[in-house]
This record gives C-alpha cells, structure tokens and sequence, in this order.
C-alpha cells in the first residue's frame, strides 16, 4: 500500500474510532481528547513552519485570537452556535498572520523565533490592560449549538474531531503537493529555491497563514470546551507547549502532533494527579527521553519499523 494510502487510511480509522467512542467514554476523557485534538491543530500548523526550518515561539498569538474571536462573537454578535463562532475564529487569527507575516516572512532563525514570541506577548500585555476583554480574568464561553442542533454531552468532542481529521487531511495532500515540497527546500537552501523560480518570501508568508488559521481554529475549539478565556492562551509558556509537542511527536507525518498531544495530556494530567508538586519534571523527563531514543520524536520510531520491514 502506498505512503498516501496509509496515511489516509489511519486517519480515516481514527476518525470513525474517535466519534465511536464518544457517546461511551467518561466525561472527564471526553474533555482531556477535546482539548489534546485542538492544541494538536496549533502543533499541525508549527507542523507546517518547521518542514520549512521555522521554530514560532509565539502561536499562542494565534491561539489566543482564535479563542477571543469565537468568545467574542457570542458576547457582542449574540452568535450562540460552534461553527460559526469557530469560523470566525479561524478567519481572525490567519488575517491577523497576513499582516504580521509581511513582516515575519523577512527574518530566519533566532530572529524570526524572538520576533513571533514579542508579538505574542504584545497582545498578552493588551489583553491583561482590558476590562471590556475581563483583563487577567477573562470571560466566560457558552455555545448553545453544534451546528444548528442543541448542545449536548459529545457535540464540541465530534466537532474537535471532525476538524482535526479534515486539517491533518489537508496537510497529508498539501505535503505531497509541489506547494508542500517546497517547505524541505527552503529549509535546505532558499536561493536554489529561488533560482528555481518560486518565491521564497511568499511561500513562507503562506505557510504562516495556514499555521495561524489551523492556530486560530484550536484556540476556538479550546474554549469551547473549556468554557473560558483568558490571556494565560497567549502567554509564552503556551507557545512554548506547542512546540514542546511538536518536537515531542516529530515532524514525519501530520498523524504526529495528534499522537504526541494526547499522550502529553494523558502524562501531564496523570502527573499532575499524583505528583503535583513535581509534574513538570515528569513532563520534562519524558520529553529527555524522547530526545535520547527518539531524535526524530515519536513518529521515527513508526518510520523505523516501517524501513524495518
């Protein structure tokens, strides 16, 4: 079976197996996938900027537009159902990569690492200095549909899992696409690049815009499910999860930020159960310890296997 094949298959089974699941798991699973699946389409999104050689240390920028633009359109617009509230969520945050990334498109490496984590952090400073947004309390979110029907148990798990089948999807098509096989060769050199005819500058502003679009679409489905906004979604530390994940499931299929992202919440949520105190340092020993066997993340050890065979 071929590579497309395969991958398409996966993440057909996982969808049918996730919303198969939904009606029967506890509650409490329900929400640790909801939000694993919508912090999983930021990495998607980092996903997309690290084929290309470009580390973000500031999508919570996007993460939190994202989820202020979907709690916003049901506080001011009176929008009470998901889908629209997480359209316009998506909409915000990749206008918002448009502008800055005229900027961002420029710079390489450290500079554009430190330049998208300030942006980040300008926007953490706006939000804590406004009352109208609930400063550092945030608001509270309350849908009252999932796409035109009533909101029940399952509804935002479904729609979580539907919109991360349909981006990874996405991105598997994109990455085989002349598009997507750019990414590799401005990482390696971005003037034979050139020479071949694409630019380069727009190439990587495009691919902010999907990183930011897929950012903006996690933030919206994040709080949803939590319920709540705050500008804690657009601090550093939050970006610097991301990436966390990303380097933790690896950049070999777009199956591994879902996979990576579950497994951090299970370790992070199990931790913080039974060793409060210390539960990042379970974090961070199991991040040395992928780094140690697994340089590649997670998915290298499926390649493996794979080349193996």
């Amino acid at each position: 079976m071929r590579r497309l094949d395969r991958t398409t298959a996966v993440l057909a089974g996982a969808l049918l197996v996730l919303l198969a699941m939904g009606p029967v798991l506890p509650k409490w699973a329900v929400f640790l996938v909801t939000v694993a699946l919508a912090k999983a389409l930021v990495v998607l999104g980092l996903l997309v900027l690290m084929r290309a050689g470009l580390v973000s240390f500031g999508q919570g920028l996007y993460f939190a537009l994202g989820g202020y633009a979907a709690g916003m359109a049901a506080q001011a617009l009176g929008v009470g159902d998901a889908v629209p509230m997480l359209l316009l969520g998506t909409v915000v945050a990749a206008g918002a990569a448009g502008l800055l990334g005229l900027l961002l498109a420029r710079y390489r490496t450290i500079f554009f690492a430190m330049l998208s984590l300030a942006f980040s952090m300008i926007l953490y400073g706006l939000l804590v200095k406004s009352s109208a947004l609930g400063s550092t309390d945030g608001f509270n979110v309350a849908p009252r549909t999932v796409a035109g029907l009533a909101m029940g148990r399952g509804g935002i798990y479904a729609l979580a899992v539907v919109c991360s089948f349909a981006a990874a999807l996405g991105l598997h098509h994109l990455f085989g696409s002349h598009l997507g096989r750019l990414a590799p060769a401005i990482r390696d050199n971005e003037l034979r690049v050139e020479y071949m005819g694409a630019s380069v500058r727009n190439v990587v502003h495009l691919y902010l815009v999907l990183a930011a679009a897929l950012a903006g679409l996690g933030g919206g489905i994040t709080a949803l499910a939590v319920g709540h906004i705050d500008p804690e979604m657009a601090y550093w530390t939050t970006s610097g999860e991301f990436v966390f994940v990303a380097i933790f499931g690896g950049t070999g299929s777009p199956v591994a930020p879902f996979l990576a992202s579950l497994l951090y919440e299970l370790i992070r949520s199990y931790a913080y159960e039974y060793s409060p105190n210390t539960w990042q340092m379970v974090v961070g020993v199991s991040m040395l310890l992928v780094i140690l066997f697994l340089p590649g993340g997670l998915w290298s050890a499926f390649a493996r296997r794979r080349r193996a065979a």
